[in-house]
């Protein structure tokens, strides 16, 4: 069996890459991308649909999985990694490789606001409120119309190990080990009282496994995500617990500090039974061990492993998603404000 991992350094895609080789040993399972390491070049936000084909003709893939996204950048960013990529792929596919199954990573953004105490379903109505929802809905589009064996996993907030700093998580990790120890440091935070559906990054990539080698068609669309809302401020705690943080954590919930994003989404929670039912799957990992494992993963590293991880991060074949550990210095983080805003409803994605 070969399996395509496109965006596989990106923070996702390392994550499904680790686990489709540890899963699928006797499958070969392919890194591919626009960084000069991938095996695979694709760029899917620039090349043209005939590149992208004749490249999948000479890997005869059997599945393909696409974690390439973007979660920041201008709008004309977002829409060529988000809404031009699962195209152009879809396109390439049904020319090259009509018969391989194609497993898509969306976002819960898609669905946009939720209604307090409620989980969404995959047949509620889409409304993002932001260009990054609005373009990976775009993009779940263009694969569950486009006549393959293809499924979307519309992912909660994923938390873990290389957790990107564009995002509350990664950054709010790396402020914490700026801070150390230190019993008089301060961390001042937007507002955090938005409810996510956080989970594990583990979790993601064992759905990804069995969504790939699941026998026979998928639903088009399966959610992936803890299959709770807890607020902002818990998965902020429990880092700082994991940290072992001893300052004091300062939350700002005045209007200036409390984002455009977590106004507009201040619930955000998916049900997950149809994956359930569609795969056998559940989450296994709980929001602490996904901030245990993303805390033990900013941890210093040496230089070699430093130098590593950087090239690593250069691709993410057009997403914004990078990972590497923040420095570790002494004494009390600088009063530095970090929004609740950071986490979109559904995001960051790679």
């Amino acid at each position: 069996m070969r399996v395509l991992v496109i965006g596989s350094t990106g923070y996702l895609g390392r994550h499904v890459a680790g686990h489709l080789r540890a899963a699928l040993p006797a499958a070969r399972v392919l890194d591919a991308g626009r960084s000069p390491g991938a095996a695979v070049r694709i760029d899917l936000a620039h090349d043209r649909p005939d590149q992208v084909a004749d490249t999948l003709a000479g890997v005869a893939p059997d599945a393909v999985v696409n974690c390439a996204g973007a979660t920041g950048g201008d709008a004309v960013t977002l829409a060529e990694t988000n809404a031009r990529g699962p195209a152009v792929l879809c396109a390439a596919l049904r020319r090259a490789a009509p018969g391989a199954r194609l497993v898509h990573l969306g976002s819960a953004a898609e669905y946009g606001p939720g209604d307090p105490g409620s989980r969404v379903t995959e047949s509620a109505a889409t409304r993002p409120v932001s260009p990054y929802g609005a373009t990976k809905l775009a993009g779940t589009v263009a694969v569950t119309a486009s006549g393959l064996d293809a499924v979307v996993l519309r992912i909660g907030n994923p938390v873990g190990a290389g957790a990107p700093p564009g995002g509350l998580p990664g950054r709010v990790a790396a402020l914490l080990r700026e801070a150390g120890r230190a019993p008089g440091a301060v961390l001042r935070l937007g507002d955090l009282s938005a409810h996510r559906d956080f989970v594990d990054a583990r979790d993601v990539a064992r759905a990804v496994v069995l969504a790939t080698t699941a026998d026979g068609p998928l639903p088009p669309v399966l959610n992936i995500g803890g299959g709770d809302a807890a607020p902002v401020r818990a998965m902020v705690r429990g880092l700082a617990r994991a940290a072992g943080f001893a300052g004091r954590i300062e939350e700002d919930a005045g209007e200036a500090a409390h984002s455009a994003r977590s106004r507009e989404v201040s619930w955000q929670c998916s049900s997950i039974d149809e994956a359930a039912r569609a795969l056998g799957w559940r989450p296994r990992y709980s929001l602490d061990d996904a901030v245990a494992a993303l805390w033990a993963a900013t941890a210093p590293r040496d230089a070699a492993d430093t130098a590593g991880a950087a090239g690593r991060a250069a691709d993410t074949a057009g997403g914004a998603d990078t990972a590497g550990g923040a420095a570790d210095t002494a004494g009390p983080a600088p009063a530095r404000p970090v929004e609740a805003g950071g986490v979109v409803a559904g995001g960051p994605l790679p």
